[in-house]
């Protein structure tokens, strides 16, 4: 009977792991071939070159600006996006007034502000990178008509091209980006915790937050920390590049001064601007240990005892 049962579970697992064997784990295999060979992505010619692209991604200024505007990336953008995810999903679900009857209540019309939060997510992010692109447009962008329409023509940033300003310009769109997704999936989780833990603590002198801290945030870490790898990836992976790509590829693919290089964006231009698709690809595999090495710390950084309800 047992045999039977496991017969029956490899049968069905063979194909998926099979594709997935095919389509993931043998291009990353490929990948790491290839960082060894002088390939340019063009000819079916090459030769092993050893370790000599390592040495030079070492030795390359350029790669390790990138991988400090993605290491900020992907601290600093999970950290704001659900921050800020957490506290306008307590407050539409919490934090609303006391009505007769609950001790607890979310904000009235709390769930058309989920829809307007969720919102950015149905636009494509190269639309929105290109509506940001246009409203950061020092000479007729929305932004500086705004500050001249309220007396403040002294003020005109360039904005994205200023080195300073440009990589923080880039965060407030991917934050904007993603911010309701996340709203959206705290209210689900938040939606489970049962009122009386809320209205036990309200009784006992609790205010919102703590409430918050003591309540909601143990009770949706699993949650969290998830939301933190998943938007960490994000940050290092195709949305980082897709914002960069086409809000500042117009000068050096990577802002002033490749102020806004990152990683995959890197790894792109000497791919398929320079030909250089074995250097890519060494890139490409320090990328991947880069991503598995905050996924890691994330998960143990964030390991705790599970709660259950």
């Amino acid at each position: 009977m047992q045999h039977g049962k496991y017969r029956f579970i490899v049968g069905f697992l063979v194909a998926p792991l099979a594709l997935y064997a095919l389509f993931v784990i043998w291009p990353f295999i490929q990948s790491i071939y290839y960082s060894f060979t002088d390939w340019t992505g063009l000819s079916p010619d090459f030769g092993i070159v050893g370790f000599d692209n390592y040495s030079r991604m070492l030795d390359d200024e350029i790669f390790w600006k990138s991988l400090q505007h993605s290491l900020i990336f992907a601290v600093v953008l999970p950290l704001v996006s659900i921050g800020l995810a957490l506290f306008f999903a307590f407050m539409l679900n919490v934090g609303g007034r006391r009505r007769k009857g609950a001790a607890i209540g979310g904000v009235r019309g709390s769930a058309f502000y989920k829809i307007v939060y969720f919102f950015p997510q149905v636009l494509s992010i190269a639309i929105v990178a290109l509506l940001f692109q246009f409203a950061y447009n020092p000479s007729g962008g929305a932004i500086n008509s705004a500050l001249r329409g309220v007396g403040l023509g002294s003020i005109q940033p360039k904005w994205l091209g200023d080195p300073n300003l440009a990589l923080i310009c880039v965060m407030v769109v991917l934050v904007w980006s993603t911010v309701g997704f996340f709203v959206v999936l705290f209210s689900a989780g938040m939606a489970s915790i049962p009122r009386d833990f809320y209205e036990a603590a309200l009784l006992d002198g609790a205010n919102r937050v703590t409430t918050f801290f003591k309540i909601t945030l143990p009770l949706l870490w699993d949650t969290v920390q998830s939301g933190w790898i998943y938007m960490g990836i994000l940050a290092l992976g195709a949305e980082s590049f897709a914002v960069v790509q086409i809000m500042t590829v117009g000068v050096n693919g990577g802002g002033p001064d490749y102020s806004t290089v990152v990683l995959p964006l890197y790894v792109y231009q000497k791919a398929f601007r320079d030909g250089q698709a074995a250097y890519a690809t060494t890139i490409g595999v320090a990328l991947l240990l880069v991503t598995l090495a905050f996924a890691a710390v994330v998960m143990k950084l964030g390991r705790r005892e599970r709660l259950e309800f």
